[in-house]
């Protein structure tokens, strides 16, 4: 069984990812605008990147010059403002994250908008990093929904043994979470720890909907319980 976790909302809250981005979009193109108002959530970090850029008048050509070292300036920013703005783990993760690791049979890993350096950060700063030997990451597609496929690639080749879509559940907060397992055919469990409320997630389609992590012997149960549907 492969359990693909989102991270910003789902594991953890806070932290300077924003204002990093923001940074990092100043010194690189000369403007962050319209960044204060504009929704990050579910959306990979490209996404982001090219929404807000587009809005500010930037041509194509502009933007993808412009990638390289706005991505070197993102990762420093977010480093250097990690230790001011910490990222908080929300209550229970820590706790499931250890017994589901524990499971025979079960193995964990990531799908999330971040870029790969960015999750590293973020997780690496609160001690969760190494939960997660692989992942499908915002560096690796734009588009959120080609995400899962890349991670059970990447869990095929690290346990060297296959994951079947059926055999996935992607867990997260937004209904983009909930999109992209169900693009692959897998099961899907959304958390209400983010911006969504649980009516929002169920009319996305989730399978299941928790409050969160808090009480983890419920969130156990329903994340293994698709092992016997």
């Amino acid at each position: 069984m492969l359990l693909l976790f989102d991270i910003d909302g789902t594991l953890t809250t806070g932290g300077p990812g924003k204002a990093a981005f923001g940074a990092a979009l100043t010194r690189t193109f000369g403007t962050a605008r319209p960044i204060v108002n504009h929704d990050f959530s579910g959306k990979t970090d490209p996404l982001i990147l090219r929404e807000l850029l587009t809005a500010a008048g930037h041509a194509p050509h502009q933007i993808q010059a412009g990638l390289p070292r706005f991505w070197d300036l993102y990762l420093a920013e977010l480093e250097a403002r990690i230790g001011a703005d910490p990222v908080y783990v929300l209550p229970g993760v820590r706790k499931l994250l250890g017994e589901l690791a524990a499971r025979d049979g079960v193995h964990l890993g990531l799908v999330t908008g971040n870029v790969r350096g960015g999750a590293k950060v973020k997780l690496g700063s609160v001690g969760l990093w190494e939960h997660f030997p692989v992942g499908a990451f915002g560096c690796d597609h734009e588009v959120r929904d080609d995400l899962p496929p890349v991670a059970l690639q990447r869990a095929r080749a690290h346990w060297g043994r296959p994951f079947r879509a059926e055999d996935t559940v992607v867990i997260g907060d937004t209904p983009r979470d909930v999109a992209c397992g169900k693009a692959v055919g897998a099961a899907t469990v959304a958390v209400t720890t983010g911006r969504f409320s649980a009516a929002a997630l169920e009319d996305a389609g989730a399978d299941r909907v928790l409050a969160g992590f808090a009480d983890t012997h419920a969130a156990r149960t329903a994340i293994l319980d698709f092992n016997k549907d």
